[in-house]
């Protein structure tokens, strides 16, 4: 069994349509420790689909959790057997996405209001694997926001035996508010989950939600057992090397031209077996972000890595493009 404690205390969100494998492998290059996490892949998508395709990834991803969403204990259960046969490091259970999809698929936050039955999928995936479990949720929804409600679902999770818990301090709110504002309007509640980790010392809880600075994390990971970035490790994905140094494994930060020029085989490997280098190269794009050079990099690359002979000449002339590239 994994040890959690060691490697969760900085993690990075499951984000729809972002987090594939091309951009876990990138964030890899850039934190070796940090936990990595996939975009929400639905159980009956892994049922009814290509289980081997959906489920990809590449051994330098680990420590990596395999994000599931459904609300079919059978599913969901099958889907976890594969997901460990693939050799992921965690399962974690989507409880906390408010979009219009997972409603309608009856998952996601709308489960926060079923916690019977989200123990039951819990108590049946884990009777088939022994990979850890875990539920990420937020910490209420609609008029549900209070301190009781949070706490009513988590002990019946635990009761299950879920020991982890990433928790969204916000709550989801499903009519009115887009899944972007979802994101934004409602106020975050750190003191929330704060509570939750004083009342219940024995479980891990990881919180996830706003956090956008090395400072912030550090004080938040006084209270908690770990913090999980989102938004802000895509838009500017340096900030991971910074917080590898800072909170991980304290090594040098490696130069962004250096990262490039590790990324280099992966892109060549990635296009000889069919891909597209567009389908990389969109997750690097602000690799730059906030350093001089950082438009004519952005640039260089979304006027070039859409071409049909497209390789990794277009990075390294993005790099070149860049006064000193840093």
């Amino acid at each position: 069994m994994v040890d959690y404690s060691t490697i969760s205390k900085v993690s990075i969100a499951p984000m729809m349509d972002w987090t594939d494998r091309h951009c876990r492998y990138f964030m890899r290059l850039l934190s070796p420790n940090a936990h990595l996490y996939t975009e929400m892949i639905t159980a009956a998508a892994v049922h009814h689909g290509d289980s081997d395709r959906l489920l990809q990834f590449d051994p330098s991803e680990h420590p990596l959790g395999v994000q599931l969403g459904g609300s079919d204990p059978e599913l969901m259960a099958e889907a976890a057997q594969q997901a460990a046969n693939a050799g992921y490091d965690e399962i974690n259970i989507n409880v906390g996405c408010p979009s219009d999809r997972v409603q309608s698929g009856a998952f996601g936050a709308c489960l926060m209001e079923t916690p019977d039955l989200v123990a039951d999928c819990y108590s049946t995936m884990s009777d088939r694997v022994d990979v850890p479990i875990t539920i990420k949720t937020r910490i209420g929804i609609n008029e549900n926001d209070s301190w009781e409600y949070l706490r009513r679902f988590v002990d019946a999770l635990v009761d299950a035996g879920c020991r982890k818990f990433i928790v969204h301090a916000r709550i989801a709110i499903l009519e009115g508010l887009s899944p972007k504002e979802n994101r934004t309007v409602p106020p975050l509640n750190y003191e929330r989950v704060f509570r939750l980790k004083s009342e219940l010392p024995e479980l891990e809880i990881v919180l996830n939600g706003g956090v956008r600075d090395s400072e912030q994390v550090g004080e938040i990971l006084g209270h908690v057992d770990g913090v999980m970035i989102g938004r802000q490790a895509y838009h500017d994905p340096y900030f991971l090397a910074e917080l590898e140094t800072r909170y991980l494994s304290g090594q040098q930060q490696p130069a962004r031209s250096e990262i490039v020029e590790r990324m280099l085989p992966y892109v060549e490997r990635e296009l000889a077996a069919g891909e597209r280098l567009s389908r990389i190269t969109r997750h690097m794009l602000g690799l730059f972000a906030g350093q001089p050079g950082a438009r004519a990099w952005r640039r260089t690359i979304s006027e070039n890595a859409h071409k049909p002979d497209a390789g990794p000449e277009v990075l390294l002339s993005a790099l070149d493009a860049i006064p000193e590239a840093a």
